[in-house]
């Protein structure tokens, strides 16, 4: 055994050496405690008797406060809490124990809800040793061992106390009419076949955490002790039946044998570690991958039986408390699992206080990783507490001022009153899920960064497992709160429950336009607003909404700077560029007349820093179209749009948009598409090099605003494109533009995680959002797209190179990129130009030739 370190106070937080001798003994004091700092997490610790457990609240810098304070962070305590406290807690803090989860952590509980669990899926539990609970079983038992007599059969049996633990009162019979009848007991068949290792008994403990029971969330540790028996196994027989070192292996229990081996390393001794197992495991050509699968299979079923009751206790004692937010509970457990010679896993016990006491170095290790990586995955901050205070008072107000509800709908009201009211409550529903979703996504994205060595067995990737695991759900809430089943099979069968972010915006934009439809408006514009770089810029978008409208002009929306803030405000619009915008957005004229030739040349001069961003096109097909000036030209391109195309004409003009595609490029500023090209070509052969370092610059250094208008290079240039092709007034009525919509909204997923997956062989390629989706798309469609990811892909490398030379930084973007100074610096002077369109104005001043056409052939 090491030798006992010598205390010393711990004046902050500071990393722990695994190598560092083990406070393993009772005798350290009790540590000076700092005074309580604004900005610190609070830890409340006083419920513990494990001293790694303070260690690791030091390690994660956490503040211990005093026994009697109840508002820290974090409260942790070995025993179970009563219900009463859990009620009590704030949204902010974490207490390590969930109610209800008693019915499968004591014995007698465990058995009884196991048994009801078989009637119903007897072919799903098949992990469990037969079990009678005594005495309501007694006379069940008895006639079950006239059975085995006149068989002829002889069974070892295992009785264990109701409510026992540390292995007291564990015995092991083969003839049950001593048993008593009225105790309460828990009688097993004992497993006589077990895998043994170098001739002893052993069991595993798995730890599990379990941080959220709305919805159930689990995470299994992959590390874990074998405890191995101090005796050499031999099958039951009745000179063998009371040497328990034999046959039981609890830790409590051979800890006394003079034959107990301590050991410093993982793989000697009577306690050896999971990992080295599994390596044991693998050198005997056994499949660990199977061993592992089996192990989260029984974990998660067996937390499947207790979720009913968990996820009841937890509602009743968090009433009102939304689904999907933050858990105030979590739970860390210990589950006991015994194999047989085939490496089926059992399952022995549960325990919901498992113990963390370090009397060897191989405790310590393990258990030190189980309490460092659940906290770590809680993501406790210092500023939750500031939230939960502020969305207390918001909800009040809300509640005091009626803000943001819905008014009841009155007894006869009319049949376009009753629609209106539906149309409302579906988008308040959809705006809700919309919230939980972008918060579910946050939450697992902080989760995959911070796992450590915990593996999420629930919800599984797997979508045939888990729809195997959500049928069990059912069946257990079927079986154990048949009346509130029912609801519960609605919220499981709710098709919001499983729909992604995007799939939820395009619900909402539906309801939006059914809405617009339904209140007699005229559908908006809902293109993204143009790249204006300068103020300048600003002002002359503003003056393009007084002129009249006569030309085929289609203009993306334009607002003021305050708009813009507020859009950057609002958490629903943040994410992901427009169409899909939830709340209302500022006044713009749907038709919106450029400035004449002449105007563009004195407003280039008053503002020549003044940038455009622009697409360089033009070809023998674009000149054939009407001028922009011709309102007669407006009314027959109007008169075509409501005329239904053929499959035929769809199929021509789609193949059409493919060439264009397939021609434009964008231009690095300064350089020509030759020197362009060879820009591209650089950083991809050169891939490993930047692959960080772009990865640093589109999903750390931009945040969702600046993403998007890094996609609004080509999504404006496209929006300008397809009226001309197609020729209609309004882009946003075309299949096709919708289905770039969702291109687009896909590779703003997940913060940009959408169009990173583009760079890489692993995650969700963008193409998914077609596969549940019940609109068809053609394989002219599906080219189109996956040109517009090309060019995507293209204009973020160019962006970042253009950041990198000109800033030195991966930044690329200025402290004042929000307030219209610097939009996006050098992406305005991009500009996206195409063989077949020879359309050449650049910025930031525009040539006369670029003038010329402009005012021939209208504004692009």
């Amino acid at each position: 055994m090491p030798s006992l370190p010598q205390e010393r106070v711990i004046q902050g937080p500071s990393a722990l050496d695994l190598n560092t001798e083990l406070p393993f003994q009772s005798t350290l004091k009790r540590r000076v405690r700092k005074k309580k700092k604004k900005g610190t997490i609070t830890a409340n610790v006083a419920g513990t008797k494990f001293e790694i457990v303070r260690l690791v609240i030091d390690e994660m810098g956490f503040m211990k406060t005093s026994d009697e304070d109840e508002t820290s962070n974090l409260i942790w305590c070995d025993a179970a809490v009563q219900q009463e406290k859990i009620a009590e807690l704030q949204n902010y803090q974490r207490i390590n124990h969930f109610p209800g989860m008693g019915e499968i952590c004591r014995k007698d509980f465990l058995a009884r809800n196991m048994t009801k669990m078989i009637k119903s899926r007897p072919l799903d539990y098949t992990f469990i040793p037969r079990t009678w609970i005594f005495p309501a079983e007694y006379t069940q038992f008895q006639n079950y061992m006239k059975e085995l007599k006149k068989k002829r059969k002889q069974k070892t049996f295992i009785v264990k106390p109701a409510n026992g633990a540390m292995g007291h009162g564990i015995s092991l019979i083969r003839n049950g009419d001593k048993l008593p009848s009225q105790d309460h007991l828990i009688v097993q068949e004992y497993i006589d076949k077990p895998f043994l290792m170098e001739g002893y008994k052993f069991d595993l403990r798995i730890y599990i955490l379990v941080t959220s029971c709305d919805p159930l969330k689990i995470f299994l540790y992959h590390d874990g002790l074998v405890r191995m028996g101090t005796e050499k196994y031999i099958p039951p027989n009745e000179s063998n039946l009371t040497q328990l070192y034999m046959h039981l292996t609890n830790y409590s229990v051979n800890k006394h044998n003079e034959r107990f081996e301590r050991d410093e390393t993982e793989n000697k001794g009577s306690k050896r570690s999971i990992k080295w197992f599994t390596e044991f495991l693998q050198a005997n050509q056994h499949d660990v991958a199977k061993f592992w699968s089996d192990i989260s299979e029984l974990v998660v079923k067996t937390l499947i039986v207790a979720e009913p009751h968990v996820l009841h206790a937890y509602r009743m004692c968090r009433p009102g408390q939304p689904p999907g937010s933050e858990s105030v509970c979590f739970e860390v457990l210990g589950f006991d699992i015994l194999l047989d010679r085939k490496l089926k896993p059992w399952l022995l016990e549960i325990n919901r206080a498992p113990s963390f006491g370090t009397d060897q170095k191989i405790d310590y290790d393990v258990k030190r990783g189980v309490l460092l990586n659940a906290l770590k995955l809680l993501n406790i901050r210092t500023s939750d507490k500031r939230r939960n205070l502020a969305k207390q008072k918001a909800e009040a107000q809300r509640r005091l001022y009626g803000q943001n509800s819905i008014k009841r709908l009155l007894p006869g009201s009319s049949d376009w009153e009753q629609q209106r009211h539906q149309l409302e409550r579906r988008k308040e529903e959809l705006k809700e899920r919309l919230v939980q979703v972008r918060k579910q996504v946050s939450k697992e994205q902080h989760e995959n960064r911070h796992m450590g060595n915990y593996r999420r067995i629930y919800p599984p990737d797997d979508k045939t497992l888990l729809e195997k695991y959500e049928n069990l759900l059912a069946a257990a809430f079927q079986t154990f709160l048949s009346g509130r089943a029912a609801s519960f099979q609605r919220e499981l069968n709710n098709p919001l429950k499983r729909m992604k972010e995007e799939e939820i915006l395009d619900l909402l934009e539906q309801c939006e336009i059914d809405d617009e439809k339904l209140m007699g408006k005229t559908s908006m514009p809902r293109g993204p607003k143009p790249l204006c770089s300068m103020p300048e810029s600003t002002e002359v978008m503003r003056r393009q909404k007084y002129y009249s409208s006569d030309s085929s002009y289609d203009s993306s929306d334009s607002s003021s700077e305050s708009d813009e803030n507020e859009e950057y405000q609002s958490s629903i619009r943040r994410s992901f560029s427009c169409p899909r915008s939830i709340s209302s957005q500022s006044p713009c004229s749907a038709d919106i007349r450029p400035l004449s030739a002449q105007q563009m040349m004195s407003a280039s001069r008053t503002t020549s820093s003044c940038r455009s961003h622009s697409l360089n096109r033009a070809s023998s097909y674009v000149r054939h179209l009407p001028h922009s000036n011709d309102a007669n030209s407006n009314f027959q391109m109007s008169e075509t749009l409501r005329q239904p195309r053929t499959k035929e004409q769809e199929e021509d003009l789609t193949s059409q948009t493919l060439l264009v595609l397939k021609d434009m490029k964008i231009r690095f500023p300064g350089k020509s598409d030759a020197e362009t090209q060879l820009l591209v070509e650089d950083i991809l052969d050169n891939w490993k090099f930047h692959k960080a370092k772009v990865a640093s610059y589109w999903l750390i250094k931009l945040d969702s605003v600046k993403q998007r208008k890094v996609l609004d290079i080509v999504k404006t240039n496209i929006r300008t494109i397809l009226p001309r092709i197609w020729k209609v007034t309004d882009v946003d009525e075309l299949h096709l533009y919708r289905i770039f919509n969702r291109v687009f909204n896909r590779l703003l997923w997940s913060h940009g995680q959408g169009l990173w997956n583009c760079f890489c062989d692993s995650g969700s390629s963008w193409e998914s959002i077609f596969s549940k989706s019940p609109e068809v798309v053609t394989a002219l469609q599906l080219q189109c797209c996956q040109r517009l990811v090309e060019l995507c892909k293209q204009c973020l490398l160019l962006v970042y190179k253009y950041s990198t030379e000109t800033r030195g930084s991966f930044s690329g973007i200025g402290t004042d990129w929000g307030n219209s100074r610097y939009l996006l610096p050098g992406c305005t002077q991009f500009f996206m130009r195409s063989p077949v369109y020879n359309l050449k104005y650049s910025s930031p001043g525009m040539t006369r030739s670029n003038v010329l056409f402009t005012s021939r052939y209208g504004h692009l």
